[in-house]
């Protein structure tokens, strides 16, 4: 009887100890009248998954974990690399290498203990997307390419899941939140509203291509945090049917509404999503061909060998190690005609997407012309002969 006095009282005592641990760490927002402890609950009871584990998700994950989200799902297949240090803060030196989902999951854990992780270290795809999406309440996308984009939209679509999207490019960023409806127009947008065509000249531009500003996904991950915890919470006024960007050269700030753009083009139900090829239907290339670095160095040097590169006027890295003509891959529709002709074509940018693309877009106009992609491109080819890029 005693014994099992002294055990109620004890739990009892550990319970309040913990309480006020709890209370401790998260009392400044608590404080809040706005938030309270009702906020906080409702945050420890939330499930959010972050797709990617980069440099959005990085500072996402850390404000929303330090913030008591209960439970963070993590999705990324890719390791660390050096050259993500300057922005995924997260990692340091010792994590490259390691799987990013798995590090992070770790830290995250560091830093907030009551958290629950769970860890997704798979590319996720129009097979498995649905089954991970559906057990959370609130997905975060913090990828960088589009067809993940598009994929992850289309799956919080169906199975009506709110969606706080961000991206980061150069000097810029941008958030806003899908699938949720505004409480007055009752309207609701995606990412297919704001951007309902995949552009060739566009599709898959990324840091590795253009580069970014360190700080960036910094700015635009703690505002993706933020929307997350507002939609939880249900305090002030979610980024619903618009988009805020932001240009670091020029400190502005400047938000666009947007409205249903009634495209009808894409998956609606679980098997037509399931079905879908997105990275085929984003790459829009129905064959290609790429050549190596090793390989570019043997063919370059052949006669009649045309090398272009599809780059927009202005980006870096110069390449001044061999001739060639540039021909952005915006203007190569228009041009193409004007390509005198060769027995070969070589391509390239930054990093081999947009040339594939700009292939698909000349063997539309020589069907029968041999041409061929760099592989990992100039980036790729320079780091090969040890040239400072």
């Amino acid at each position: 009887m005693i014994r099992s006095l002294c055990y109620r009282h004890f739990q009892e005592a550990k319970h309040l100890m913990d309480h006020h641990s709890k209370h401790n760490r998260y009392q400044r927002q608590i404080l809040l009248k706005e938030f309270g402890e009702s906020g906080q609950e409702k945050l420890r009871q939330a499930k959010v998954l972050v797709i990617g584990a980069g440099g959005l998700a990085c500072p996402a994950l850390q404000y929303l974990a330090a913030a008591g989200i209960g439970y963070l799902g993590i999705l990324d297949f890719d390791v660390v690399e050096e050259g993500n240090l300057h922005r995924q803060i997260l990692y340091n030196s010792d994590d490259i290498g390691k799987p990013k989902a798995e590090i992070a999951a770790k830290k995250i854990k560091a830093l907030n203990p009551d958290v629950q992780t769970e860890v997704f270290n798979l590319k996720i795809n129009s097979s498995n997307a649905l089954s991970i999406i559906q057990s959370f309440d609130v997905i975060s996308d913090g990828s960088d390419n589009f067809s993940t984009r598009y994929l992850v939209n289309d799956a919080c679509v169906i199975l009506n899941k709110p969606l706080v999207y961000g991206a980061v490019l150069r000097f810029e960023g941008q958030v806003a939140v899908f699938n949720v409806a505004d409480l007055e127009t009752k309207l609701t947008t995606n990412y297919r509203d704001l951007f309902p065509e995949i552009n060739l000249s566009n599709t898959n531009l990324s840091c590795k291509d253009l580069g970014v500003l360190g700080v960036m996904p910094g700015l635009i991950g703690i505002l993706q945090a933020t929307e997350v915890i507002k939609l939880i919470t249900g305090i002030g006024k979610p980024l619903v049917n618009k988009i805020l960007s932001y240009n670091a050269l020029s400190n502005h700030f400047y938000d666009l509404e947007l409205s249903p753009a009634n495209n009808t083009s894409y998956p609606k139900t679980k098997e037509e999503f399931e079905s879908y090829d997105y990275e085929l239907n984003c790459l829009a290339i129905s064959s290609f061909n790429e050549i190596s670095t090793e390989e570019f160095e043997n063919v370059r040097k052949e006669q009649n060998v045309l090398i272009i590169d599809v780059r927009e006027a202005g980006e870096l890295p110069l390449v001044t190690e061999f001739e060639h003509i540039r021909l952005p891959l915006s203007q190569l529709q228009e041009k193409a005609n004007a390509i005198s002709a060769k027995d070969k074509i070589i391509l390239f940018c930054n990093s081999g997407q947009r040339s594939l693309k700009a292939q698909s877009i000349l063997k539309n106009v020589f069907p029968t012309q041999t041409s061929f992609s760099l592989e990992g491109g100039i980036i790729a080819w320079k780091q090969s002969h040890k040239i400072l890029v």
